[in-house]
């Protein structure tokens, strides 16, 4: 008897899919859920799907169930648009070009995908506040309208409030020049605020 190769490709497992919509893995003899398969098409484990009483491959219908599925939980990946653009795509003539497209477009992502984890993983190195970016934006936005406020009258062209009765009516230079500085960092920090969303 003829010895497989060490580099041939391990045969799929076989999961069973019964009228009562259980699932049966036969290499292990026992039921699993659609989590397992989730988990097993992580890991890298090939496997086919098959009705059990038909032995209609079905393994296709299985998992945009698993994606259904991880979609319904929160873990959302496709856009509504690209889910429309998909729907209108049926029945149309260019129907038969789309899995194609579309498993290249996967291949050429998967295997880019451990560089670019590897670039955002520099990126964090790099910059830890990145990897709460957003928040740090919203509370810096926060404190720049805030500060903005503050300053309304003189940033917005508005009046100021009319001097007290029995105060000076002269202006203080050593003032106007503090706070033109103090508008001046202002506008700074927001135009470097700006830059950073835009980098981001």
């Amino acid at each position: 008897m003829a010895e497989k190769p060490e580099n041939a490709a391990a045969e799929p497992i076989i999961i069973k899919k019964y009228a009562n919509r259980r699932l049966y893995n036969t290499a292990k003899s026992s039921y699993v859920t659609l989590d397992h398969l989730a988990q097993m098409v992580r890991d890298g484990q090939d496997f086919v799907v098959n009705d059990a009483k038909t032995g209609e491959d079905i393994t296709r219908g299985v998992l945009a169930q698993i994606i259904f599925e991880e979609e319904a939980k929160g873990q959302t990946m496709l856009p509504s648009a690209f889910l429309r653009q998909l729907i209108r795509l049926y029945g149309d003539s260019l129907q038969g070009f789309v899995p194609g497209y579309l498993e290249a477009s996967m291949e050429t992502f998967s295997r880019n995908q451990e560089a670019m984890r590897e670039q955002v993983r520099q990126a964090f190195d790099a910059n830890p506040a990145l990897a709460n970016f957003e928040a740090l934006a919203r509370s810096n936005m926060e404190w720049f309208e805030n500060a903005l406020k503050m300053f309304a009258p003189f940033a917005g062209g508005m009046p100021a409030k009319p001097p007290v009765a029995g105060a000076s009516a002269g202006r203080n230079p050593r003032k106007d020049v503090e706070l033109e500085e103090l508008k001046e960092q202002l506008a700074s920090m927001q135009a470097q605020l700006a830059k950073l969303v835009k980098e981001g």
